[in-house]
């Protein structure tokens, strides 16, 4: 009989095949735990990502805001810089009758966003209307509001009991009811949401300041 070219496997062979296997299953352990400590800590990062997305969705750019003022015919409508809006006699349900040079002289009160309400106006009485151009038109009570291009700021109602182009100009109160007073000017004070000063801010400092801030 010939004989197997294939002895036996050596002492040595034996102890290289050995240590060569466990450091074949250390390398293997080290991975998995590598790999399960970096999955853990994946999704640690996802909440703070879902936060901040969500609460820069809840803001709402564009919303006209619809406040009260305090004027000697009581309290009326502003927008929320403080300007006097009014309705206009003319207009019939919710439907606007002002456009071209109307529209230029009395500009409508607009919003690219939702409506809101502020001060003692109520929520429930502000809607739109969209106008022949596709812009969106305040309304309130279901009187689409218009600004006066002739007021010269915020406090001022210098178109408070007009007749332009045929019909009656008049502020509104928050019932939705024209106010037929003779009024020339408004006081928003702090309804249009400006924000109270910190209580370490030194007594002179607003007073220095408000000659400057009294139109924003």
């Amino acid at each position: 009989m010939r004989k197997s070219t294939f002895g036996p496997v050596s002492r040595r062979a034996k102890l290289v095949a050995g240590v060569g296997g466990a450091l074949g299953a250390a390398v293997v352990v080290a991975a998995c735990s590598s790999g399960a400590t970096s999955s853990a800590a994946a999704p640690a990062a996802s909440p703070a990502g879902g936060s901040s997305s969500s609460s820069a969705g809840a803001s709402s750019p564009g919303g006209t805001v619809i406040t009260t003022a305090t004027s000697s015919g009581g309290t009326v409508l502003a927008s929320g810089s403080g300007r006097a809006v009014y309705l206009w006699a003319k207009d019939a349900g919710d439907m606007s009758s002002c456009n071209g040079a109307c529209a230029g002289a009395w500009p409508p009160v607009t919003t690219t966003g939702a409506a809101t309400a502020s001060g003692g106006a109520k929520a429930g009485d502000i809607g739109t209307i969209t106008r022949s151009d596709g812009t969106k038109q305040v309304t309130y009570d279901g009187h689409p509001l218009y600004y006066y291009s002739g007021d010269s700021g915020p406090g001022t109602a210098s178109g408070q009991g007009s007749d332009a182009f045929g019909a009656k100009w008049w502020l509104v109160n928050p019932n939705g009811s024209d106010v037929t007073a003779a009024v020339t000017s408004l006081t928003t004070g702090g309804s249009a949401g400006a924000p109270a000063a910190p209580a370490s801010t030194p007594a002179s400092t607003p007073a220095s300041s408000s000659a400057g801030g009294s139109w924003s």
